[in-house]
């Protein structure tokens, strides 16, 4: 087998290993003893959530995340010269969307290094699937500005790509400013433009619903430090 960059999902939340990746991911991961990860201490976790089995100590893994110096990076892709496979795992979901491991990824490429994406669990897909927003034509925003006037902005730049380009909007806010984010929308959106609020994909606690920023004014759920994605459409 040719060595490759293998993109390894992981679970969103405490889901099942089983419910949302295929038996392929594990042989794969059996298979590998160098990992490019965000956080070791999480990766050690998943790795143990997959096969109790794998011996930790035998593994190599190479941090990458906004503190790594970029002059390291490629030397992070040294084992797949030697005939070894890598793998990135991300913190949540697939590696290289809204994760710095799209770094990797490029260098990769430029190398003519073979990459292997696996296939798991991405809220930004899953929500989209789920929201009844169209789903021929989507942006995904990342995070929208910090500052009030900012964000507001940005939100009305978002609608007017809605009704113009009949484009879904998609984004994310930390936790703990989910609210806050919401409390924009309804204040300064559209009152017949659409949200579907997406919070804890695929575990026990999932929370999926779409309504009209007037229909949402009347019942917002508790989305306090819940990791929710939202979604925009008319």
């Amino acid at each position: 087998m040719q060595p490759s960059l293998y993109l390894i999902p992981v679970t969103l939340g405490e889901t099942g290993i089983e419910q949302v990746l295929p038996p392929y991911n594990k042989e794969i991961i059996l298979q590998t003893k160098y990992f490019i990860v965000e956080n070791i201490r999480s990766a050690r976790r998943f790795l143990k959530k997959v096969d109790n089995s794998i011996d930790i100590d035998e593994l190599t893994f190479y941090e990458l995340n906004k503190h790594t110096n970029p002059e390291q990076i490629e030397n992070y892709l040294t084992p797949i010269t030697k005939g070894f496979n890598v793998g990135i795992i991300s913190e949540a979901g697939c590696p290289a969307i809204a994760d710095p491991g799209s770094d990797i990824v490029a260098i990769a490429q430029q190398k003519n290094i073979k990459v292997v994406p696996l296939v798991g669990p991405s809220s930004i897909l899953l929500s989209l699937m789920a929201s009844g927003f169209n789903g021929q034509s989507f942006a995904f925003q990342g995070y929208l500005p910090v500052e009030a006037s900012e964000r507001i902005k940005k939100l009305k730049q978002l609608e007017t790509n809605i009704y113009r380009d009949h484009q879904t909007q998609i984004f994310i806010e930390t936790p703990y400013r989910n609210l806050k984010l919401v409390e924009d929308i309804l204040k300064h959106c559209n009152p017949n433009t659409k949200l579907c609020i997406a919070m804890n994909i695929t575990c026990d606690n999932e929370y999926i619903r779409t309504m009209t920023v007037k229909q949402w004014n009347k019942q917002l759920p508790d989305m306090n430090k819940q990791l929710c994605i939202f979604l925009l459409y008319k």
